[in-house]
């Protein structure tokens, strides 16, 4: 056999190999497009559920699973270590793009229990040669392989080191356990995360997000107790995600005692830690949120793209469980989006729909959706849009949206977002999208028939605002038709209290429920019997599926809140989207 050197070998780039003497031979598994394991992959089985993936149905376990880069939620790298606590991961995982999740997700396994999912970085030529091998092999140096069972190919391949890395004094001591083995782990895993990113240094960060928390399989459970157990302390100012239950009131809603107390378990691990139990999923509603410029830790996906797009505070899109590490260590890999090169238009999409002026909300997370499909691995620039009157509601929706279909941290909106000036990158790609493009995404995210029985609202948490129109929306009527639930944080629910919104929503039938949201709930808290959703988030509509088994529709506000008090049931696009004039 002979390979091709064309491209450098630091472009072969192999990460938690494990044993350096193992071999994996296994069948090759090439994913049209980037996958997000959370939402995407059944954590029991390996399947893929994401409804709106090519791929949708084959198992990854036991598989060399390629594909571009990662996609969506944080929460992947959670999916893949209960992949390899339960023996279902792939057998190696191959990108031909940067990629942190899945890579971060298979340094836990191999680092903290022992189970290594080598993870393996080829460039376009070699990543292509793969994809059309039935079955390949791969060691500590090699990748072997044939193409249509006759012309084998080998590519020799390195490992990643951390030792390019600079480190300053305290990193060092760190690193060689001097403020114990927990800090110790920690600063490995970020050392070896800045060598995968291509990073030289690391740089300080001034507070951190947990998304870890919410109880979809064992394996979160099982690392935030072995951190809490080995002393992990946070170093900076930290919220938490949205958890599994309501903390208050998980007694009382039928929830079964093994999961309420096991999901209570997993938030109080974090709290242990020294993490706020804030609970929420939107932490940027809070009034102490970060500033533009600010440099933070932050991870889950929603979060970290509004945080970076709107706030313009500077966040890379960090894993679950590296944000805990960051968090222990105020310490994150200079690279991405931390850097102001990184945070350039790589991509403009322009926006050509005459009749935008007449939609209503639901045009947003359209928005965001298609614009993570046209830039699933870009920062993109979104033109079109300069003359509306977006709203922070409304940057949240395309937000949360382009989390569910691009891997990127951020965005920008010509006239909205605070660094939509920045200069493009040379080069940059333009794409026009049109309304028939918007009815194609609508028609994805739209796949329920028949009524509506349970209306969605607060994915991510809802806020302030938006529970004050839901009140005014009902106008004195009550759900009678169907039940509407709205999931938000505890502070803002003290707010609406106050306020006199909450009394008003409940009394309409409105179910209030804060510390989960519509990623963390399960059943009874989701009615058993709801067989057909409406929600006006996009990031819901898009996993809903995966991750209830229902199906979903999208709508504006004002439709969501005519299904749940008159029965009404979309139908068909709406007029908005129906002409182009």
């Amino acid at each position: 056999m002979s390979f091709s050197n064309q491209h450098s070998p630091q472009a072969r780039r192999l990460l938690s190999t494990g044993d350096p003497g193992q071999v994996i031979a296994a069948p090759v598994l090439a994913c049209d497009e980037g996958l997000s394991f959370w939402g995407g992959v059944d954590p029991d089985t390996g399947a893929i559920i994401d409804a709106h993936h090519p791929q949708r149905g084959a198992v990854v376990s036991g598989q060399i699973v390629l594909m571009p880069t990662s996609r969506g939620s944080c929460s992947g790298s959670g999916v893949l270590l209960a992949l390899a606590l339960g023996g279902k991961a792939p057998a190696a995982l191959v990108f031909r793009e940067p990629e942190e999740t899945l890579s971060l997700g298979a340094l836990v396994a191999n680092r903290l229990f022992d189970r290594p999912v080598p993870v393996l970085f080829l460039p376009p030529p070699d990543y292509a040669a793969l994809a059309g091998a039935e079955w390949a092999q791969l060691d500590a140096a090699r990748l072997s392989f044939d193409l249509d069972g006759r012309q084998a190919r080998a590519i020799a391949v390195e490992g990643l080191g951390a030792e390019a890395v600079q480190l300053n004094d305290t990193d060092r001591a760190r690193l060689a356990g001097g403020q114990g083995r927990a800090v110790q782990v920690a600063m490995e895993v970020i050392a070896q995360m800045a060598a995968a990113q291509g990073a030289t240094e690391l740089l300080d960060v001034r507070r951190g997000h947990i998304d870890g928390c919410i109880l979809a399989h064992d394996a979160n459970l099982i690392f935030a107790e072995t951190m809490a157990d080995m002393g992990a302390q946070v170093g900076v100012p930290t919220t938490i995600n949205a958890i599994s239950v309501d903390r208050e009131a998980w007694q009382d809603q039928g929830v079964p005692a093994d999961f309420g107390q096991r999901a209570s378990r997993l938030a109080e691990a974090y709290v242990r830690m020294g993490a706020q139990p804030t609970f929420t999923c939107a932490p940027y509603h809070r009034e102490d949120r970060p500033l533009q410029g600010e440099v933070i830790g932050w991870s889950e996906s929603n979060a970290v793209i509004y945080a970076n797009s709107v706030l313009g505070a500077r966040t890379t899109k960090h894993p679950d469980y590296l944000d805990l590490f960051i968090a222990m260590t105020g310490r994150a890999p200079r690279a991405g989006v931390y850097e102001e090169a990184g945070r350039r238009p790589a991509r403009v999409l322009h926006f050509d729909v005459p009749r935008w002026p007449d939609a209503d909300d639901s045009l947003w997370p359209l928005v965001g959706w298609l614009a993570g499909k046209a830039a699933p691995d870009c920062v993109p620039l979104i033109t079109g849009f300069e003359a509306a009157a977006l709203s922070e509601d409304d940057l949240r929706a395309i937000c949360a949206a382009f989390g569910t279909t691009s891997g990127a941290p951020m965005l920008h909106v010509a006239g909205h977002t605070p660094e939509a000036d920045l200069t493009p990158l040379a080069g940059v790609e333009q794409l026009a999208l049109s309304t028939a493009d918007l009815r194609a995404a609508w028609r994805a995210l739209n796949r329920a028939s028949g009524a509506v029985d349970l209306v969605a609202i607060g994915s991510p948490h809802a806020s302030f605002a938006e529970c004050q129109r839901v009140a005014g929306l009902l106008d004195g009527r009550s759900c009678d038709a169907a039940p509407m639930i709205i999931t938000l944080a505890r502070d803002v629910l003290a707010q609406l209290q106050i306020d006199g919104a909450a009394a008003v929503l409940q009394g309409a039938g409105v179910g209030l429920i804060a510390d989960m949201c519509w990623c963390s709930i399960t059943e009874p808290v989701f009615p058993p019997e709801a067989q057909s959703i409406l929600t006006n988030s996009g990031k819901y509509a898009h996993y809903a599926h995966g991750l209830s088994g229902r199906e979903v529709r999208l709508g504006g506000l004002v439709a969501c809140v005519d299904a749940a008090v008159q029965g009404l049931t979309p139908a068909g696009l709406p007029d908005w989207l129906a002409t182009d004039a």
